[in-house]
């Protein structure tokens, strides 16, 4: 007798989770490989990224597309920098989320399902919008930290007095026979 996890993870009936057996009938017909994982989850990849959906099921079904991504070089280890790209895509984006786990970017796009046939169009959509904001925000963090960078570098350039300070020669030179003054009202000390 063959061992029982060596077999293929089949799709549990339709009845028993419609909204899952059309998100897998969706990838199928979108030339995927999806699977079930230990948790239920459909899993899948897309343009060799490993993506998921999580198919929730009560009086109002919702489908949630998602994937995680380790975070390494080149993107900097600055967590402030890192939730500030996540930021700006949150708030110029629809139809998806960026958010951080430990040393993890996720990304999801979540749907109300109110149509059988919707499943495998949000679903193209879906996988390419979550792709392409993972593209986006690798690329957002990376140019903020090259803006910090050159930033810093002008400061410390400035700082080391490479650049004098504008006008600083154009002021006149006190004259010998002027009474000093006080800085602060301009009177003159005695």
């Amino acid at each position: 007798m063959s061992d029982p996890t060596a077999l293929p993870n089949f799709p549990p009936p339709p009845n028993e989770h419609p909204l899952r057996g059309l998100v897998l009938d969706a990838l199928k017909d979108l030339g995927l490989e999806p699977n079930l994982d230990k948790e239920g989850d459909v899993s899948f990849k897309a343009n060799d990224q490993q993506l998921f959906v999580r198919c929730l099921e009560n009086e109002v079904k919702i489908m949630r597309v998602f994937g995680q991504w380790k975070i390494a070089d080149p993107v900097p280890a600055d967590k402030v920098m890192q939730l500030s790209a996540c930021n700006d895509l949150n708030l110029s984006m629809t139809m998806v989320k960026t958010g951080l786990g430990p040393d993890t970017l996720v990304v999801t796009s979540e749907h109300i399902v109110t149509s059988d046939q919707s499943v495998k169009q949000l679903m193209s959509v879906s996988i390419q919008i979550v792709l392409a904001t993972v593209q986006a925000w690798h690329e957002r963090v990376v140019k903020l930290a090259e803006r910090i960078a050159e930033q810093r570098a002008k400061a410390a350039q400035g700082a080391d007095g490479a650049e004098a300070a504008p006008g600083a020669d154009d002021a006149p030179a006190q004259s010998q026979d002027a009474p000093e003054t006080d800085q602060q009202d301009g009177e003159p000390r005695e």
